[in-house]
């Protein structure tokens, strides 16, 4: 994307809302550039006046101005940033929102595509750097424009011989910081990956820190997070060093004007073409200047950070998603339940050929328990994947009481299922509000009811706070088989006529199983129910069970029949019977 299409959307979308700030922003600024040439030019009168004419009558007047300029300049100064960090702020806050949106809105395709690390990477780094070209650059290009304006104004009327020779040095400075903008736009990409991968980094780690202990790899970890940081520590010193090499070449240029400038005005006061208080005046505006133009020549290089930013948020805030609802997308209207796959295709990736669903045909009555069955990497949770539509099929088509979900409303559709997975995801708050998360408006009772009938209440009420017990991340504070009752009564408290069970009894000991395995009879009771589970022992009752093999339907038919007439199925039942 081109810089000024860039400028012109981040202005349109977020500086544009705080307009009046800017302009507020912008009025100081106007104060600042007047009052700060003001203290250049009093110093010809303060000279000429007061230690050449020995005027005492001034003796007083001219500091008391000059208390007030420089007053006027610091609060004016003041009032200019607090705004523009206000505004600053602001902006930050939107992109972030509209960026997290996004992501929340995104589909799932896109969040597997990307560690979470780097789009927290994204959301911190690249939006701060975004926020200080649309607030700091603002203000800069503000104050410091009109401040040099003023001071070249000063220059040229006291001296405009002298000032042709001192404005050499602007043109020399924009080439130099336009040079170094080219460099810290690399710099600045190259930084914000490896915050990226640093934060990737740091949430594996703290996820995996029982995995790090148990295997003793902590010095392993420790030697790998310093490389890590080495790194980040190196890029993150690419930048300040490119910021600082201003400094030298507008040291020299200043030092070299300076020199000049009194060589040739020593010949204009031998001539006496300028007088010694002009001259003071003059070198008073040319040093004042050079602050906002060394400001200025900098603006470059923070516009490239900004600029390098957008390019990587603004695709993420502009994603469009692919699954989304059709033109004249229609509520779902349920009534039996009955879920139909025909001639369904699916691949994960576009580029790939391979399909991990190849013309599936399947048929799943209401109100009864289906079973997926096969070995891993089948196909088997990609089918539990593609009801709600986490993912579009390729081809075919799914249907629920013969309405195809491509034609029904998304909300619509996934208001009338409920998940339950082998990897229970809990929110770090209260055992109540992770089952009201179901269901924000349900009553008191309801959550009760739900955490009754899932066997929850055995644990809460052990818990000191009760249902008020903070879990922690990911709800660490509980064991497998509570966060599992916990999700189970999340999805009792949905009260949905499609139930997706994936593996929820998985990796759990026997008496825990039992527990929720009562609390499952109960949630799929006369519900439209698919089970994926390695436990054969807990689909054996299945009005259907269908058996997957690479991302084919091989048969179906109950427990009995499969038994009898299915060598794959045999195979996996036999193989169980004998691990038990």
């Amino acid at each position: 994307m081109k810089a000024s299409l860039i400028i012109k959307r981040l202005y349109k979308d977020y500086s544009k809302k705080f307009l009046n700030k800017i302009l507020f922003s912008a009025f100081f600024s106007i104060l600042v550039a007047g009052s700060t040439s003001g203290i250049a030019w009093l110093l010809d009168p303060a000279i000429k006046k007061i230690f050449i004419d020995k005027d005492e009558t001034l003796i007083f007047l001219i500091p008391a101005f000059i208390i007030v300029v420089f007053a006027t300049k610091g609060i004016s100064l003041y009032l200019a940033k607090s705004t523009m960090i206000s505004v600053g702020e602001e902006i930050k806050k939107i992109l972030q929102f509209d960026m997290v949106s996004s992501l929340i809105k995104a589909d799932t395709k896109l969040i597997d595509t990307k560690h979470s690390g780097k789009f927290i990477s994204n959301l911190t780094f690249d939006v701060t750097h975004i926020t200080n070209m649309l607030s700091d650059a603002i203000l800069a290009l503000f104050k410091d424009s009109l401040t040099l304006v003023g001071l070249l104004i000063v220059m040229f009327y006291q001296n405009w011989k002298l000032s042709l020779i001192s404005i050499v040095m602007i043109p020399l400075a924009s080439i130099a910081a336009k040079t170094l903008g080219k460099r810290i736009s690399k710099v600045a990409t190259e930084a914000q990956e490896r915050s990226g991968f640093l934060n990737s980094y740091l949430i594996e780690l703290f996820k995996n820190h029982k995995l790090i202990k148990i295997f003793q790899k902590e010095y392993y970890e420790i030697n790998r997070s310093d490389k890590h940081l080495e790194i980040l520590k190196d890029k993150n010193a690419k930048i300040r060093t490119v910021y600082v090499r201003v400094s030298p070449i507008m040291e020299t240029f200043t030092g070299i004007m300076i020199a000049i400038l009194i060589f040739y005005s020593g010949k204009l006061i031998i001539n006496e073409e300028i007088d010694i208080n002009n001259f003071f005046s003059f070198l008073a505006a040319m040093m004042l200047a050079y602050q906002p133009v060394r400001s200025l020549a900098t603006i470059n290089m923070a516009v490239n950070q900004g600029l390098s930013a957008a390019r990587r948020i603004l695709p993420i805030i502009d994603n469009e998603n692919e699954i989304k609802d059709n033109r004249n997308a229609n509520e779902l209207i349920i009534k039996n339940s009955d879920i139909k796959f025909e001639d369904v295709s699916f691949k994960y990736d576009d580029k790939n050929d391979d399909l991990v669903l190849n013309k599936i045909n399947l048929e799943i009555k209401g109100g009864k328990m289906s079973a997926l069955v096969g070995h891993s990497g089948s196909g088997k949770s990609t089918i539990l994947n593609l009801i709600p539509r986490f993912y579009n099929i390729k081809s075919g088509d799914i249907k629920i009481d013969n309405q195809s979900i491509y034609e029904t409303k998304i909300k619509s559709l996934r208001s009338q299922i409920s998940l339950v997975s082998q990897d229970t995801t809990l929110f770090d708050d209260t055992i109540r509000n992770n089952i009201a998360y179901a269901n924000m408006d349900a009553s008191e009772n309801d959550i009760k009811e739900a955490a009754r009938l899932s066997h929850c209440e055995e644990f809460i009420k052990e818990l000191p706070n009760k249902f008020e017990t903070i879990i922690g991340e990911n709800g660490i504070r509980l064991s497998g088989g509570e966060k599992q009752r916990i999700s189970i009564a999340r999805a009792m408290l949905k009260k949905t006529p499609i139930i997706l069970l994936d593996e929820a009894t998985s990796s759990l000991d026997s008496e825990t199983e039992e527990k929720i395995q009562n609390a499952l009879n109960i949630l799929i009771k006369d519900k439209t129910t698919i089970v994926i589970a390695h436990r054969l022992s807990t689909i054996l009752n299945s009005d259907k069970i269908f058996v997957v093999e690479k991302g084919e339907i091989l048969t179906s038919g109950r427990h009995e029949e499969l038994i009898k007439n299915s060598d794959q199925y045999r195979s996996f039942y036999e193989k169980q019977v004998r691990k038990e």
